[in-house]
């Protein structure tokens, strides 16, 4: 599991194989789960790149900003 100072060190934009170490999955299951559409991805020529806030959220550890003091 990767330390919460891994995590903030991770750049906005991850690798597939990035999101795979973050979410404890093997790596040909991240590529499948890219192409089904349920890792979201945005392909930039033949790069595949998953924005880290997304699989924050995924993975249950995204950030509240509501700011509301709960």
């Amino acid at each position: 599991m990767l330390t919460e100072r891994e995590i903030e060190a991770l750049p906005a934009f991850l690798t597939v194989e990035e999101a795979a170490r973050v979410l404890r999955l093997k790596r040909t299951t991240a590529y499948e789960y890219v192409r089904q559409g349920i890792i979201p991805s945005v392909r930039l020529g033949s790069f595949i790149r998953i924005p880290k806030a997304k699989i924050l959220e995924m993975a249950g550890l995204g950030r509240k900003e509501d700011g509301a003091g709960e």
